[in-house]
């Protein structure tokens, strides 16, 4: 049969107020709810069983601790759900879920990919209740699928590594019975933690997709463009009612990206992408407060992780973060945002500030206390859905392991096995997010079946899903007929959240027009003036519209001021450089505008330049940022006038400083720190903040002649001499010896071990560390040019036997999940590749390694292996 229905196997029973539990009044039979009130903030209970059995989801409800007002409602449970990981709600209110079944199972921990157990299914209340009682497998047989977008007319984009796939139901019976891979590359097999994920839709028409190399624009008409992106983010993405991509990593909770990834993305010289993924969350000061001890954590032996009642001090693995944009719950937390910490067992609220001219932090909005906590082991919230009813749903994978093998350190994997916790899996639960004070009731949506005029009067609706939703649809139809309802919308609906999405729709429609966006830059509200500058961007070789844009230069907000440094970059060539420049004079201290600003100066940085200079006072930042596009970009004739002015004796030396340093960074990625300033300071220029990542070996720039100039200030002294010999290294010419390259000195049978290695790099490492070994930003190391990694071989495999601590989280061991010959092979292909020169690492060592350390059962400390290191230089 393609059609599989079931009803939970718990009656759903009828809530009373005399023991707290809260249903709607128009609910005969409603679902059951947790306990109003309980201890809070609650103490931790240390009592813990040694095996922590499989609770039903009325006992799980039993075990919540949540903030003041605040209750669940169990709106799903197994059997009629399995593993789920994330959901959505369709166009008429039908919950479609993402089930990884194959993840980590069994006593091995290992996940499934051979039978695909993957499914995704179609939640349905046919009673209306509030309880899910019909199940439809919409698509099964699939490979650990992580990501899903619904799209119109019963389809779907998924996430299921290698490909992305959109999936259809042409038949009306909720069964997918096409398939088409819309593009590869979505990820690798065998790396959940780092592989791409998301599919989220948002305002500007864009389908973000965290950690990968691209995004999906949906067209009108509904055809999908893929579109290049910069590998941001670790594990789901959301948005405010203004259209900023908030995203997560690890133990960072939140990143707002201020300036869209496409801006960057044209000008691959950038040395710098400030603006793009800005971290809101000051770690000193946030903290998490589970209500149990939280020792089952990759990091559990280490004494800073946890408080002395075994409690964890911080998040342990967050993700999904979710701006709460409905109103069926107390206005204070609207505009907020939750994310997950299922290693931790909780939900966290985050409050989100402006500091009144766009500038955002979030910090915990509880001082102490969660808002959502379990004593329960195996509640593992995975993600939330934002509902049509103005509320939102945590989805509970409900297991007892969630950290897949291949990333457990020894200490975890000791701690699972000691507790049984591999026990127990093909779980999960759904609940909804109530508060006492009552739930205002809500229509069940029907919009597949609606015209679009009835789509546009959703634009106006308080709740954010569903203006997102008729948003979508209307796109996807792209039914010229209700333009001229927009645009009615977009000038008139006292709502600026309405006139936004108005915008954006016709936007997505391919129906903005002129007069449109010239409006939007004059409107109130700072998120209306903001896309109203890209809206402007087709018509900006238009005088009239130019000085309109540039009226805003003095926007009092800052996201509408960086927006527009990005935004004149879509000028036309030959006049886009002067409004340019008149930014980065304006806010060349301000290091996301400049690098906005650079972002579309592609070719043009000579010219920038000379124009920042022709007055006192430039930004040392936006001179050495101009300097460094042109050397990472490696165009000579881009890059010859960008020296020229280094060579300028009647330049302040800071300047000549700034320039030869910005060239060097992007000849070579290695970065030169010094003090920042403004031209006309003391020697030094520098890089505020700037974190680059460690440079792959690259072959020197061929440039036409010997560049005398530079020779003669590296003959000198101090600083400038000094840059002028790191951009000379990078540098070669006619006549220039040429350094003696490194021979490839591997044998046929190494050569084999290294090919062999590419293929377990690219499957268990490239994910963090990325195919060019440069490490995703705030998620894992690079292995270019990396010391432990070039050292004696012991090194680098004491780190993949047993992991290693880092700043920005531990490496885990793969130790348990490669064989010798892999272990050997993918360090000797990491050992010489990226400029990396080290030598090949035979198979019968990796042998007599894992031997040798198999007593250790925590991960190495950088100390401890600088020290091997240091050692073996005496």
């Amino acid at each position: 049969m393609r059609t599989r229905t079931s009803l939970l196997a718990a009656t759903a029973l009828v809530a009373t107020a005399a023991i707290g539990y809260l249903v709607w009044s128009n609910i005969a039979h409603g679902p059951e709810t947790s306990i109003l009130n309980r201890p809070w903030p609650a103490s931790v209970k240390t009592d813990q069983p040694d095996y922590p059995p499989v609770l039903t989801p009325q006992e799980e409800l039993k075990t919540f601790h949540m903030a003041p007002g605040y209750q669940v409602q169990l709106v799903a449970a197994d059997p009629l759900i399995k593993d789920p990981i994330l959901a959505e709600f369709d166009g008429d209110g039908r919950l479609w879920v993402v089930e990884m079944q194959g993840y980590a199972v069994g006593k091995s921990m290992e996940n499934v990919e051979d039978p695909p157990m993957g499914k995704i299914v179609i939640l349905q209340d046919t009673d209306n209740d509030g309880v899910y009682d019909k199940r439809t497998v919409f698509i099964d047989k699939l490979v650990l699928p992580r990501a899903l977008k619904i799209l119109d007319k019963n389809c779907a984009l998924i996430g299921e590594p290698p490909n992305l796939t959109k999936a259809c139901d042409t038949n009306g019976d909720l069964v997918a019975d096409t398939r088409e891979v819309i593009h590869d590359g979505f990820g690798k097999r065998g790396n959940i933690e780092h592989a791409a994920n998301a599919l989220y839709w948002g305002m500007d028409n864009v389908i973000n997709v965290s950690e990968h190399t691209y995004n999906v624009l949906p067209k009108p008409g509904g055809k999908l463009e893929i579109v290049p992106n910069l590998v941001r983010g670790q594990w789901g993405a959301t948005q405010n009612d203004a259209g900023l991509l908030f995203r997560d990593v690890n133990t960072d909770p939140l990143f707002v990206d201020y300036v869209p990834a496409k801006y960057y993305v044209r000008n691959p010289g950038l040395i710098r992408t400030r603006g793009l993924y800005e971290n809101l969350v000051d770690q000193t000061k946030s903290a998490v407060w589970p209500v149990r001890p939280t020792l089952g954590v990759n990091r559990g032996y280490r004494p800073e992780v946890s408080r002395p009642d075994g409690s964890s001090y911080y998040y342990q693995g967050v993700s999904s973060p979710m701006v709460f944009r409905g109103d069926n719950l107390p206005k204070d937390v609207q505009g907020d945002v939750f994310v997950v910490d299922d290693p931790t067992n909780l939900v966290h609220l985050l409050k989100l500030k402006d500091d009144g001219s766009g500038n955002l932090t979030a910090g915990d909005y509880y001082e102490k206390g969660e808002f959502l906590a379990s004593t329960d082991e195996r509640f593992r919230p995975a993600s939330l859905t934002p509902g049509w009813d103005g509320s939102f749903l945590v989805i509970d994978m409900y297991r007892g392991v969630s950290q897949e093998e291949r990333y457990q350190t020894d200490y975890l994997r000791d701690y699972i096995n000691q507790h049984k916790l591999w026990e127990g899996v093909h779980h999960g639960r759904i609940f909804r997010v109530v508060h006492a004070s009552g739930m205002r009731k809500v229509e069940k949506p029907h919009m597949l079946e609606e015209t679009p005029a009835q789509l546009v009067q959703h634009l106006s609706s308080p709740i954010g899903w569903w203006r997102d939703t008729a948003q979508q649809l209307l796109v996807q139809r792209n039914d010229k007929s209700v333009v001229p309802a927009l645009k009615d919308l977009a000038a008139k609906a006292p709502d600026w959240r309405t006139r936004l999405q108005a915008l954006w729709t016709l936007e997505g429609m391919g129906s903005m027009d002129q007069a449109s966006a010239q409006a939007a830059l004059g409107d109130d509200n700072a998120a209306v003036r903001n896309a109203g500058v890209r809206f402007a961007e087709p018509y900006l070789a238009d005088p009239a519209m130019l000085a309109a844009v540039m009226k805003l230069a003095d926007d009092p907000s800052w996201q509408v001021r960086r927006q527009l440094a990005a935004s004149l970059g879509q000028l036309p060539a030959e006049s886009r450089v002067g409004p340019i420049v008149e930014m980065l004079r304006k806010y060349g201290n301000d290091e996301i505008t400049v690098d906005a600003a650079v972002s579309g100066l592609k070719g043009q940085e000579a010219e920038a330049l000379t124009q920042l200079l022709s007055q006192p006072g430039a930004s040392i930042d936006a001179i050495q940022m101009l300097a460094g596009s042109a050397g990472k970009n490696r165009d000579v004739a881009a890059l010859n006038p960008v020296l020229a002015i280094a060579a300028q004796a009647d330049q302040p030396e800071p300047v000549r400083v700034a320039v030869l340093d910005g060239a060097a960074a992007g000849l070579s990625g290695v970065l030169v720190r010094r003090t920042g300033g403004v031209a006309g300071g003391r020697a030094g220029g520098g890089i505020p903040g700037m974190s680059m990542r460690r440079g792959v070996q690259v072959d020197p720039l061929a440039i036409p002649s010997r560049p005398s100039a530079l020779e003669t200030i590296s003959a000198g002294k101090g600083d400038l001499a000094s840059s002028a010999k790191n951009v000379l290294k990078d540098l070669t010419w006619p006549g220039k010896p040429k350094p003696v390259e490194p021979e490839n000195t591997r044998t046929p049978e190494q050569e084999k071990l290294y090919e062999h290695g590419k293929q377990v790099y690219a499957a268990n490492c490239a994910g963090c560390h990325q195919d060019n070994g440069q490490g995703a930003p705030n998620v894992a190391a690079a292995l270019a040019g990396s010391t432990f990694v070039n050292a004696r071989p012991d090194v680098a495999m004491r780190i993949l036997m047993n992991g290693k601590d880092g700043k920005i989280g531990d490496m885990p061991p793969l130790g348990q999940s490669l064989s010798d010959e892999d272990v050997a092979a993918v360090l000797t292909y990491v050992r010489g590749t990226w400029g990396n020169t080290a030598s090949p690492v035979p198979p019968p060592y990796a042998t007599e390694m894992r031997q040798m350390y198999s007593y250790r059962k925590k991960p190495w400390s950088n100390a401890e292996l600088q020290s091997v290191v240091d050692a073996s230089k005496r």
